[in-house]
């Protein structure tokens, strides 16, 4: 049996990179992962009032599948908690920001539809509209100008088969905050062409100086779905809890209809962790400053480290936990290659800017900075040597 062939355009550059890796772990060598974004790996724990919530449900035998579009208190916490007014019917809780994508898109998009993705942008975008058979326009993100959206650019891909626009605010894998004006460029391009939005927010609390302004609150007169869940700024990543909210559902029921459809078809999300919603949107966020002080720091040594690096330019990252440094000469077999070269010779690992999308001719990789600060210190350093032999 031969799988479909359009599966061989779904293609996850984090996780592939990693097996390489771990043949190596497997071998003795020590790695210094600065390659996944999961706080979890590392220094940060998830809040204990959630803990013991998630813990109550499961010894009170709250283990029964809950509703397909979420558990009502779930979706009544969501909708109180958004910047603009919502109803309970709105939000869908769905297994992750991953499925709220995914059944977001898989309503939207026919076979042979165009959806204008950001690059550099999360690869799960891209692999969704693969299995869709959709037409992916990849719109470029300034490097020159800290990673902004370009509007001009993205007026200029947009042809009569173009269905909605993807924003990622703020970016994976740049940290990139996107400005009031670029949202409302976008949304401009959005409501001259009748597209929909859609607003990946899932790092809007982690910010270190610049404020993130929620696209829901600059237009009711465009299509748009925002989504977001527990899995970085609640860190509870392996709970796969997040949701997808219609903002503007009066422009949208037959989407509404369509996703309610898709979601009775996989039954729900996970039950359980659906109960850490409610008292995590509503309870402590102690937990959230105190994360961005470590992270603020970590930031800081990272952009500090790799400007030292001759060879090497960074963008200091506004928001969420990534950064994608330039190499600012070609590297031999392109930047997939880099970052393989780098982790057999030295065992840091990091993931090439191709798996994320770049501006043709550059070559950039991706660094997570959650680990602790000396583990940061070692690889940028592992780095600095292993730059100074290649050249």
């Amino acid at each position: 049996m031969q799988p479909a062939r359009h599966i061989a355009n779904v293609k996850y550059a984090i996780r592939n990179i990693a097996a390489e890796a771990a043949k190596l772990e497997a071998q003795g060598m020590k790695i210094l992962s600065c390659n996944i974004g999961d706080p979890l790996k590392f220094d940060f724990q998830t809040p204990p009032h959630l803990i013991e919530v998630v813990t109550k449900a499961l010894r009170d035998n709250c283990n029964q599948y809950v509703p397909s579009a979420g558990l009502k208190e779930a979706r009544v916490a969501v909708a109180a908690a958004s910047k603009t007014p919502l109803r309970m019917e709105d939000v869908f809780i769905t297994s992750g920001v991953s499925e709220a994508l995914d059944l977001a898109l898989t309503s939207l998009l026919e076979e042979g539809d165009e959806v204008l993705l950001p690059s550099p942008g999360y690869p799960l975008y891209n692999a969704i509209a693969a299995r869709l058979r959709a037409k992916v326009l990849s719109y470029p993100l300034d490097e020159e100008k800290g990673w902004a959206i370009d509007a001009e650019a993205i007026a200029k891909l947009v042809t009569p088969r173009t269905k909605a626009i993807v924003v990622c605010n703020p970016n994976n894998p740049t940290g990139a905050i996107a400005t009031r004006a670029q949202l409302e460029a976008v949304l401009g391009i959005a409501r001259k062409h009748d597209l929909c939005v859609l607003s990946d927010e899932i790092y809007d609390r982690l910010l270190f100086d610049d404020v993130h302004v929620p696209t829901s609150t600059l237009a009711n007169d465009v299509p748009l779905i925002t989504l977001n869940g527990l899995s970085k700024a609640y860190l509870a990543p392996g709970w796969r809890v997040g949701w997808l909210t219609f903002n503007t559902p009066k422009l949208m029921p037959e989407v509404m209809t369509a996703v309610q459809r898709l979601a009775d078809a996989r039954l729900c999300g996970p039950g359980p962790f659906q109960y850490a919603i409610k008292p995590a949107l509503e309870g402590s966020q102690q937990h959230v400053p105190a994360m961005m002080t470590k992270l603020r720091s970590r930031r800081d040594l990272m952009v500090s480290k790799l400007r030292a690096i001759p060879g090497i330019s960074v963008v200091e990252p506004k928001g969420a936990f990534y950064a994608l440094p330039r190499l600012d000469k070609q590297w031999e077999g392109g930047d997939e290659q880099f970052v393989l070269s780098l982790v057999r010779e030295t065992g840091v690992l990091f993931v090439h800017g191709e798996g994320f999308g770049q501006k043709a001719g550059t070559q950039h990789f991706r660094v997570v900075f959650l680990p602790q600060e000396n583990v940061l210190s070692e690889a940028f350093d592992r780095l600095a040597t292993f730059m100074k032999k290649s050249k």
